[in-house]
């Protein structure tokens, strides 16, 4: 039995954009109830050379909306970074879960096989097939990000554990 790209990118997506959804929730709900200003978690970092919250956040979502994008050949979105606040996180996430849940599963046939090709124009430009970029690029990075925003809040003392991680599945 074969595995769809759409199952094996969109419903990732969606799973882990909910959850990281309800882990901001949960954080906002946590500064507030300990007078906590929310920019202290917002701009929080687990070292000084790493991108804060907010831009965990925001690569998350680009990372699902820019993959699903390329192997359903639609175009990729642009987002504003203006992102300040958790109400803009979620504004943020839900924007992508909307774009990704639009793509048609059959856009995604054939994907697997199709060459994306990634930063085109630039010195690094690189070609990869569908499959490859999935599984070895967009959904590493996607997780890195997702993980290192869960990881940013437990370690500034948010009650969440692996139950908030996953979400529902």
């Amino acid at each position: 039995m074969s595995i769809s790209m759409h199952a094996a990118s969109v419903t990732v997506f969606q799973q882990m954009l909910a959850a990281l959804a309800g882990v901001l929730a949960k954080s906002e709900a946590h500064a507030a109830e300990r007078k906590i200003d929310p920019a202290a978690l917002l701009q929080a970092r687990l070292f000084p050379d790493m991108f804060p919250l907010t831009r965990q956040v925001q690569i998350a979502c680009d990372f699902a909306s820019s993959v699903s994008a390329r192997l359903a050949g639609a175009e990729v979105p642009a987002y504003e970074a203006g992102d300040q606040g958790f109400a803009d996180l979620q504004q943020r996430i839900a924007a992508t879960l909307a774009f990704v849940g639009s793509l048609d599963a059959a856009r995604f046939e054939g994907s697997g096989e199709r060459e994306i090709l990634l930063r085109p124009g630039t010195p690094k430009e690189r070609s990869i097939g569908g499959q490859a970029y999935l599984l070895a690029y967009g959904l590493p990075q996607f997780f890195f990000h997702v993980t290192t925003a869960y990881d940013l809040l437990r370690h500034n003392g948010v009650e969440i554990g692996k139950k908030d991680f996953m979400g529902a599945y």
